[in-house]
């Protein structure tokens, strides 16, 4: 049955069926292969879906409807022609200017718009003709619009970067590192890279086929620049704006204010004045155009949406562990699995958008990625890269039908004439992919102050005061053993290593903590103690259940009373820890929580003494999982 859902699902997809439906009803059919009743999995898939509205990631999805918006302005208001004739008059005189101009005013376009079918449109009718009057072949000129369609995607403020940013957000793999603001700046220099190779090409072509220049006019020049200069001023402010210190949404709405002033106000002033503008913004097609704008929001949003009920599915069956695991098994080389990341992504760029691949995709790749060290605002380069690409990759990529379309040209002679741009592109993308240093993200903001410089003195001080090596006890000073059976050791270097600051205290407050016991009466008694606090609170008490110490393998439950609890056939029912190894997922963790509880008054007893501790974590446990005769 659930294979013929599957199937059934597959030719949903293939037929065209909207999006978000395919990633719910994936999302319910999941839950009915878990373990517990459909409604305990799929209410809980609902629930994380709703709580994206409410979490840290409101801040940057706040952004996207207003950047949407104000892309949707500046491309209903003639701006795609003042940035070509502005471009052309600073660069035509160059040998392939106009080539040139084209790469830049496309990257430039697709910045506001984020949609690489909307620059092929509103661009190729006004480039397309000015290249062939200049010289430029047919063929070359409808594949250097087809090819740089989508160049600009990784250059702020393009939604891609915020969509992006809001989805890696919600895997939360590097909540202490990840900061979308961050990565914002993360693809200016591998986008300037992917525009030089490009236009490399184009003059290149220029010089072989010696194809004329225009001369220079420096009075065009001025009345060009005068008039596209107010449009030009909306990236750069974005990034000022970021980083002068302003949050995402202020930027974002400050754009839409300044876009709505400019076009409906400044522009048709200036129009009455006699000066010339183009095509200033009517008021009474704003209607129109903020109904456009806000329809592409509602499905970003809504697949958005779908697809973190999609990721709950997966993250509580266990798929990007089994991915992780199931890669490193296979690929040993960090630099064959940076070929096979492209590899796979090219396949998805030509096959979905680029708003659902982030979304489908994204929560899988990313642990993979994590697990091979590879830094995230660099995978966030290559994986939107490499979804450029993959719009002009053939049979099926999307720039080449929209080229095909708008200039009625075969799908067969778009794809010839872009192959130059393809290849430029890739060889970027295999550049970028295998020097991170391209990848330029600035420092997290400072916040500390003073008082945090002096406590981060006296932890050096105190530090190099600090006993190196420490060997695990618990408080009875019994060396505690890991799976191997070795004594488990604690080296103060380790610690060294850690950029997360919360936790390098916690790792270095261990032997702070027992270097003070030096001092004591009974040094040993405290240095024991010490340290089987700390492994109770720290090890056993945090969310990773494999760093846990386990020193008890059978518990018998027990009521309130402390009475044995029993089973049907009334025997004493004893949980065996090696029952948890046969479960998957929480339901691993959860068998696990009850030794370790345990483990944990074992340890450091507290002060009501072991049994009365050991019997609190039994009835606990029990009251939250009522046991039955199975495991």
């Amino acid at each position: 049955m659930t294979t013929l859902l599957l199937i059934l699902l597959g030719l949903a997809f293939i037929s065209g069926a909207p999006l978000f439906t395919i990633m719910l009803a994936a999302a319910a059919l999941g839950a009915v292969t878990l373990p517990r009743e459909f409604s305990s999995e799929f209410d809980g898939m609902v629930e994380h879906m709703l709580n994206v509205g409410l979490g840290d990631q409101v801040q940057v999805m706040s952004t996207i409807p207003l950047f949407i918006y104000a892309g949707y302005l500046l491309a209903e208001a003639g701006t795609a022609d003042r940035l070509v004739r502005f471009a052309n008059a600073a660069l035509g005189w160059m040998p392939g200017g106009l080539a040139i101009v084209t790469i830049l005013t496309c990257a430039l376009f697709t910045v506001f718009t984020g949609a690489s079918g909307v620059t092929i449109i509103a661009l190729g009718g006004v480039l397309m003709p000015a290249l062939v009057r200049q010289g430029y072949p047919e063929r070359f000129s409808m594949g250097l619009i087809a090819g740089t369609g989508s160049v600009g995607l990784l250059f702020p403020p393009a939604l891609p970067l915020f969509l992006y940013g809001t989805i890696y957000g919600l895997t939360n793999l590097e909540p202490e590192q990840w900061d979308t603001r961050r990565f914002l700046f993360a693809g200016i220099v591998p986008g300037m890279v992917l525009v030089g190779m490009l236009s490399a090409v184009a003059v290149t072509v220029a010089i072989v086929k010696k194809l004329p220049r225009q001369q220079f006019n420096f009075k065009e020049l001025c009345a060009s620049w005068a008039l596209a200069s107010p449009e030009l001023c909306i990236p750069f402010g974005v990034i000022a704006g970021l980083a002068i210190g302003f949050d995402l949404p202020q930027i974002a709405a400050l754009t839409v204010v300044y876009t709505i002033v400019l076009e409906l106000g400044v522009s048709r002033l200036l129009t009455r004045l006699d000066v010339p503008w183009g095509k200033p913004l009517d008021p009474r097609v704003l209607w129109g155009v903020s109904r456009e704008a806000m329809a592409m929001v509602g499905a970003i949003f809504i697949i958005i949406f779908a697809s973190t009920a999609l990721t709950n599915f997966m993250v509580t069956a266990e798929v990007p562990r089994r991915l992780v695991a199931w890669t490193q098994a296979h690929v040993e080389s960090r630099i064959v699995f940076l070929l096979a990341i492209n590899l796979i992504l090219l396949i998805v760029g030509t096959v979905m958008d680029i708003f659902s691949a982030i979304v489908v995709v994204l929560p899988l790749v990313a642990p993979i990625a994590k697990a091979y060290g590879i830094d995230p605002y660099h995978l966030g380069v290559i994986f939107l890269l490499n979804l450029e690409v993959g719009y002009l990759h053939p049979p099926i990529g999307l720039n080449l039908f929209i080229t095909s379309v708008k200039f009625q040209r075969p799908i067969t002679e778009v794809m010839w004439a872009t192959v130059p741009f393809l290849v430029t592109m890739i060889v970027a993308l295999l550049t970028i992919t295998y020097i991170p240093a391209l990848t330029v993200v600035p420092e997290a903001e400072r916040t500390g102050t003073i008082n945090n410089l002096i406590v981060m003195v006296h932890g050096a001080a105190e530090e190099g005061r600090a006993v190196r090596d420490i060997t695990l006890v618990d408080a009875a000073g019994t060396v505690l053993k890991d799976a191997r059976g070795q004594p488990m050791v604690r080296h103060i270097s380790e610690c060294a290593g850690i950029t997360n600051e919360a936790k390098k205290d916690v790792c270095q407050g261990l032997f702070f903590d027992v270097s003070a016991c030096k001092a004591a009466p009974d040094a040993t008694t405290c240095t024991n103690k010490k340290i089987a606090d700390w492994v109770v609170s720290n090890l056993n008490g945090g969310l990773e259940t494999s760093l846990a110490i386990i020193v008890v393998s059978e518990v018998a439950l027990v009521d309130s009373a402390g009475e044995p609890i029993k089973d049907k056939a009334g025997q004493p029912i004893v949980k065996h820890l090696a029952e948890c190894d046969k479960l998957d997922g929480s339901y691993q963790e959860t068998c696990q929580e009850l030794f370790i509880n345990v483990s944990s008054c074992h340890i450091s007893p507290p002060d009501e003494g072991l049994d009365a501790c050991i019997r609190d974590q039994i009835v606990s446990w029990v009251d939250a999982n009522p046991v039955t005769d199975s495991p």
